[in-house]
């Protein structure tokens, strides 16, 4: 019936076949999935550092100009007389 060696080459072939599929499962879903939650758990780290940082600071003065300056780093508006970030308002026309 079959040879050895149309045994062997379907078996190699099959290799190949499992090895791709395993190859584009990881690139698609997980190495992204891990990525991402990477960069979730850094994100959080260096969130929680700034606040002990900021938190240390001498005098409310300087705790203001910090969280003031990271609110306008992030894209927000910082509201003085609250000492509040908020989102920046849609601009009209753009």
């Amino acid at each position: 019936m079959f040879s050895r060696i149309s045994l062997a080459v379907g078996a190699i072939a099959g290799g190949f076949v499992v090895l791709l599929v395993t190859q584009a499962v990881n690139a698609l879903w997980i190495i992204p999935g891990a990525r991402e939650e990477g960069r979730k758990l850094e994100r959080a780290e260096l969130e929680a550092a700034t606040t002990k940082a900021i938190g240390e600071l001498a005098n409310e003065a300087d705790q203001a100009r910090v969280n003031r300056r990271l609110c306008i780093e992030r894209g927000r508006v910082y509201l003085n007389s609250s000492g509040k970030c908020v989102e920046r308002p849609a601009q009209p026309g753009g």
